[in-house]
């Protein structure tokens, strides 16, 4: 692990007394672990044992056949998830329905969420034990994975392995920054992560400050961005998926070298609707409420709105949002879809 570590460029800092203070006012860390720790020039916001699985992610060996699927949290990724997997497995919805969503395709920096000292005892019970085993993932599980392999991924392109995109595929996906934080505030909810009577004003603030996990949100984006036009890597729009399920399917799957046809990208649409999503219980983390992991309030796949965000922005937060986006988007010509 030590020579691991070596070849792992990211400084790791923690936040200072004060951020510090703020996340902690707002997390509950009962039972998972706090982002805390920034890694390298961009200050990307993990926890703070993050470094061990980071350096073991980044030195991992990566094979032509492999297909990520990287976002930041909330842009769509369990969506992109079932799409490529099904355009990749010739649609097979049988075994699609018969296996979890991440034993199919692992989330594979999922082992950082759980305290450690919480573990042991939840996995004593055998039903939290299997729900746990199908949706963390132990980074060791990839040398016996069988190609073609399926990985999802929110940390950013900097910290995946170096020959990643000149290896494999990736898909990546973002989203309106202000819908991307209405969907992580529920998210959080829904994972118990937040201390009771935390409002989404409040959230909104830690984001844009950066004290939410995987961020700053822009320089997340402006990486990826900056390799859109690699041919191993597709950059989405979250609005375009949801504007034309249809057109992005077939995009995919051009990407990907899969031939199909307009009758199975029909079926593969009606697959994906967001009411026939939520009842999908290969996706939709149902085992996980049912052990009392997440919160039996609210639903994993929520609304799928584009432009929900107005609802929960007041003037203010709509002003305070508009000069954020534009003052982190002046040095790019990358821009969000209206």
């Amino acid at each position: 692990m030590a020579e691991l570590k070596k070849n792992f460029p990211f400084e790791a800092v923690d936040v200072d007394p004060e951020q510090l203070e703020q996340i902690k006012n707002n997390y509950d860390d009962k039972f998972m672990n706090l982002y805390t720790t920034r890694y390298g020039p961009k200050g990307y916001l993990f926890t703070k044992n993050f470094d061990s699985l980071g350096a073991e992610i980044y030195n991992m060996e990566i094979k032509a056949t492999d297909t990520f699927v990287v976002t930041f949290p909330k842009c769509g990724t369990t969506w992109t998830q079932e799409l490529v997997w099904l355009i990749s497995n010739d649609f097979n919805y049988e075994a699609a329905a018969a296996t979890n969503l991440n034993t199919r395709f692992p989330f594979i920096e999922s082992s950082i969420l759980m305290k450690n000292d919480v573990l042991p005892y939840l996995l004593m019970n055998e039903r939290i034990k299997e729900a746990m085993d199908k949706n963390i993932f132990k980074l060791e599980k990839v040398h016996n994975m069988p190609s073609p392999r399926f990985f999802k991924s929110h940390l950013p392109l900097s910290m995946l392995p170096a020959s990643l995109i000149d290896t494999c595929k990736v898909v990546y996906v973002t989203r309106d920054p202000r819908d991307v934080a209405v969907s992580f505030y529920h998210h959080s909810e829904l994972m118990k992560m937040l201390k009771e009577g935390s409002d989404f004003k409040t959230y909104w603030n830690l984001f844009i400050k950066d004290l939410i996990s995987c961020t700053p949100f822009f320089e997340h984006v402006k990486e990826a961005w900056e390799l859109r036009n690699h041919p191993n890597v597709l950059f989405l729009f979250y609005e375009d998926l949801s504007k034309d399920l249809a057109a992005c399917a077939h995009r995919i799957a051009k990407f990907l070298n899969k031939e199909v046809t307009d009758e199975q990208i029909e079926k593969l649409c009606d697959h994906l609707k967001i009411d026939n999503f939520k009842k999908n219980n290969s996706v939709n983390f149902k085992d996980m409420q049912q052990i009392g992991v997440f919160s039996t309030k609210g639903s994993f796949i929520r609304e799928g709105k584009v432009g929900g965000w107005r609802k929960y922005f007041d003037e203010e937060m709509t002003q305070q949002a508009e000069q954020w986006i534009e003052e982190n988007l002046r040095d790019t010509d990358f821009r969000f879809l209206q």
